[in-house]
């Protein structure tokens, strides 16, 4: 993925609280962290392919942590069985009834770690989860905390005793990217920070969870032009006619696209989506939502590079007066 210019670096003074919040603990990847807020601000999941060591854990704790969110981690392996995820009824002998425990699921944040490494049947009980903020257990539907934030990650080399996510259940999330190594001068300030005491330890909150929400609800009246809303729905159909993909980005994909392009607008200080809130965004929210031919894979083809492909052929409206 291509990285943003300087030019739309994060104006709003409390979402530049929370992401030098996090920077104490996550060394050079202020971007990434953004947007994991953009996803969280409008209500989307993050999922993160990456290899082990780079800093995943540590972003989503130091998130939550700058919340003062709940926090939970799953682990997840091929014996993890859905109800060590949402939760079980258990008989209490002294009152004789069933009472509920909560499972980590009903956290504010859940980091949902390796998730390809557990059964289908386990993975399936996240579905309901990521979609409708809820759960359903013992024939009762349970809502979750809001606000609610899934950060899943999973490990693209070892493939061995895996079951890779089915398509639905990647359109479940609204942002697929990576973190990558650091630089030799980001490393070596990682190890300064963690010689003596690790800085997760000492990080404060300084934003509260009314306060996200709130900010949840100011996104939704960030505005959204007809043109920029044309263009989304030019660059999701495009992914279903381009020769290379054997299934393209569903509706689904236009209303994540619209939903992440008000957030990452109102962090910019600004309440409307402009085309280039759209174009920055569509590589990370299109990518993990279509599925490519077997002719593409044989020609070393990739879902990054197809929609990249496909970004760069679409034509960005230009009416600047549309979205003012």
């Amino acid at each position: 993925m291509e990285k943003r210019t300087e030019e739309s670096a994060v104006t709003q003074p409390f979402v530049d609280k929370i992401i030098n919040n996090v920077e104490k603990v996550v060394v050079g990847k202020r971007e990434e962290i953004e947007l994991s807020l953009i996803a969280m601000l409008s209500g989307g999941h993050v999922l993160l392919e990456d290899v082990p060591g780079v800093g995943k854990t540590m972003m989503v704790r130091a998130i939550a942590k700058s919340l003062g969110a709940d926090f939970k981690r799953i682990q997840f392996t091929p014996d993890l069985l859905p109800s060590d995820v949402t939760g079980v009824s258990v008989y209490n002998q002294q009152t004789m009834d069933f009472v509920f425990r909560k499972g980590p699921i009903m956290s504010n944040v859940v980091l949902a770690d390796e998730i390809n490494r557990t059964s289908p049947k386990t993975q399936a009980a996240l579905l309901e989860a990521l979609e409708e903020g809820s759960v359903t257990t013992d024939g009762e539907t349970r809502e979750l905390n809001k606000p609610f934030f899934v950060m899943a990650t999973q490990n693209p080399i070892e493939y061995g005793g895996t079951y890779p996510l089915p398509e639905a259940q990647l359109d479940r999330f609204l942002f697929k990217f990576k973190i990558g190594y650091p630089t030799r001068h980001e490393e070596l300030e990682v190890l300064n920070r963690v010689e003596k005491r690790h800085p997760i330890e000492d990080l404060e909150e300084v934003l509260t969870l009314e306060e996200l929400l709130g900010m949840q609800k100011d996104v939704l009246d960030v505005y959204v032009d007809e043109t920029v809303k044309t263009y989304i729905i030019s660059l999701v159909n495009n992914t279903r006619k381009h020769h290379a993909v054997y299934l393209g980005a569903s509706p689904r994909a236009s209303i994540a696209l619209m939903k992440a392009g008000q957030a990452y607008a109102y962090m910019q200080g600004r309440d409307y989506v402009v085309p280039d809130d759209i174009k920055y965004l569509a590589p990370y929210a299109l990518s993990h939502r279509v599925l490519l031919s077997s002719d593409a894979k044989l020609s070393n083809l990739t879902n990054d590079r197809v929609v990249k492909d496909i970004v760069a052929q679409v034509t960005v409206p230009v009416k600047k007066e549309a979205f003012k």
